[in-house]
């Protein structure tokens, strides 16, 4: 029994580790976000080369997580309940690695519409990025307290996120058909705030599979994420 009580203390520092690494990571992505929207917002080339060369460190902790991951499942033997935390940890990984890959992308797109002598001022790119990243650091908080109020948050505000992507879709549509001249910088744009929505789904993405871990069953929660109902006949 003492052997047994023993295993599973080892066990629980290990899952303690994880989520340590886990909030780790998802806090660098969330950064990098923040970093990009910034780079978008003042069109900051050199602020935006930084995020780039972040997107390494991001890689590295995906791959370190998911050695320890396939460790705990090599030298542990986890129950049903363990599995499920551990197999989140490793769908976690993925949408957090993706988040930072966007990241990048959207530096990106600050360093080209700086090149093309644009401005981002007609839009407000970062309140819709601030909901993306609030979503991120809650969904990662639920997978540590196993919090379903927070999962429920995330999917809340994921409507939030598709509503103010419409706004600033139809808000730089109109700005193409008054400023045709400008119309290079508002695609990279309207790039950008894809982008921004994007990273909100790989939020909800994590939080569904929060929900998976806590009670066993998948669902799709979000509204975005749902199949359409086909209408009967």
């Amino acid at each position: 029994m003492e052997s047994g009580s023993h295993h599973r203390q080892a066990f629980a520092s290990e899952i303690r580790e994880l989520e340590h690494d886990l909030l780790e990571m998802g806090s660098r992505a969330e950064s990098m976000l923040a970093q990009a929207v910034e780079a978008i917002a003042r069109v900051d080339s050199m602020l935006a080369l930084q995020v780039v060369h972040r997107d390494d460190e991001i890689d590295e902790r995906e791959l370190a997580i998911e050695n320890r991951c396939l460790r705990l499942l090599a030298l542990q033997q986890p129950m049903a309940s363990d599995l499920r935390v551990i197999g989140t940890a490793m769908k976690m990984i993925t949408d957090i690695e993706r988040v930072g890959d966007l990241s990048v992308d959207i530096a990106k797109i600050a360093m080209k519409i700086e090149k093309e002598l644009g401005t981002t001022d007609a839009i407000d790119i970062p309140k819709m990025a601030s909901v993306a990243r609030a979503m991120l650091r809650d969904s990662m908080e639920a997978y540590v307290r196993r919090d379903l109020e927070l999962v429920q948050k995330v999917i809340e505000n994921d409507d939030e996120v598709d509503d103010l992507y419409r706004q600033l879709r139809d808000q730089l549509h109109e700005r193409m058909k008054s400023h045709p001249e400008d119309v290079v910088v508002t695609s990279w744009l309207l790039l950008a705030i894809h982008h921004v929505e994007r990273i909100a789904d790989h939020a909800v993405n994590i939080a569904e599979r929060v929900s998976f871990m806590v009670t066993g069953r998948m669902e799709q929660l979000a509204k975005s994420h749902q199949s359409p109902t086909i209408p009967s006949e």
